[in-house]
């Protein structure tokens, strides 16, 4: 009886321990639901608030919010001395959004307290040229440009956004010569806890262990032998394990050495998924609450899925977008080439 006691003990324990098991999923199709056009913009920045909503910026000024309980959109332009403005960069506290201009000037926008969006930092020069951003809170956020006078552009609030200081050289490493982070798809820069990653045209990857009052930086193997190549986009489930995608726009099919995987919170990167599909994407973003396991990419040759952390690939649609957020485990909004759309993947 005793034996038998533990037999059904140990047999309880091992059930138990089977039916945690992680079970990696195998999507097949995603179907893909307009929700937004607009024949004359292009929607490389997209961001889900808190409620569930969804915001967007664009080029021509055009900024827009999406609310799916009523399915309604609420779009308005931001004017600027006559300028057409245009939009890669957009992040959100609980209280604000946020949208940053590409070239010169940056001019970077926050909700403001009477209904309008509110101008709360600008940048002139010959190189200014602002790509992401995000906020570690409520309180701090980063942004993140091309190099300017010897190392990348990154301002930081430590205000809620309300007013914005750049970070001088001296606390930055030094750029290699023309470095700059890809304004593809927001998607450059990460930050978690404390922590911030940020992914450039040059192939490095700078990090910050303290919301980047210091920084550091380290060399991919990611392919950078032309000034299209490099790091369009990085994410990270957590402080540990990281993805980052690339290659060249100008050459899509080309599938060498264009994703690299982090173990280590970003100290080393291996190249994963060598000589293989997909080719160039312009982001990457986890699948929440799956472990790590589960990532798609996107760009405008289509959509790709992988569910052993990117060491193999399944094509999963050759519908293009520039950008993709997760709503949840499997539906998200991809936003692109005058669309924006529901995607469910199954």
């Amino acid at each position: 009886m005793k034996h038998l006691i533990f037999l059904c003990i140990g047999m309880l324990f091992f059930s138990c321990k089977e039916t945690g098991k992680f079970k990696p999923r195998n999507f097949s199709t995603v179907t893909i639901e307009p929700i937004y056009t607009d024949s004359l913009i292009s929607i490389r920045a997209i961001d889900i608030l808190d409620d569930g909503s969804l915001a967007f910026a664009a080029n021509n000024g055009i900024y827009g919010l999406y609310n799916p309980f009523k399915q309604v959109w609420r779009t308005s332009i931001q004017a600027y001395d006559g300028l057409k403005l245009h939009f890669r960069a957009i992040a959100h506290t609980r209280a604000d959004f946020f949208m940053l201009s590409i070239g010169t000037p940056a001019l970077l926008y926050k909700t403001g307290a009477k209904g309008t969006m509110e101008l709360v930092y600008k940048e002139e020069g010959e190189f200014v040229f602002y790509d992401a951003m995000a906020f570690w809170n409520d309180t701090e956020g980063i942004a993140v440009g091309d190099s300017f006078e010897g190392c990348l552009s990154i301002i930081v609030t430590k205000d809620g956004g309300q007013t914005w200081t750049k970070l001088p050289c001296d606390v930055l490493p030094k750029a290699e010569e023309n470095e700059a982070a890809f304004a593809a798809s927001n998607t450059n820069v990460k930050v978690l806890g404390n922590k911030a990653w940020i992914g450039t045209s040059s192939g490095n990857i700078y990090y910050s262990n303290d919301k980047g009052h210091s920084w550091q930086y380290v060399k991919t193997p990611i392919v950078q032998t032309q000034e299209t190549e490099g790091i369009y986009s990085i994410d990270f489930y957590d402080a540990l394990n990281g993805f980052g995608i690339g290659g060249d726009y100008t050459k899509p099919e080309g599938n060498t050495s264009n994703k690299i995987r982090t173990q280590d919170g970003g100290m080393t990167w291996q190249v994963v998924a060598q000589n293989q599909e997909p080719g160039y994407r312009s982001c990457v973003q986890y699948i929440p609450n799956r472990e790590g396991k589960e990532l798609v990419v996107t760009g405008f040759d289509g959509i790709d899925f992988s569910n052993d952390s990117g060491n193999t690939w399944k094509h999963l649609s050759d519908e293009g977008f520039y950008t993709i957020r997760f709503l949840n485990d499997s539906t998200a909004y991809a936003a692109g080439k005058g669309r924006i759309a529901k995607l469910v993947f199954k």
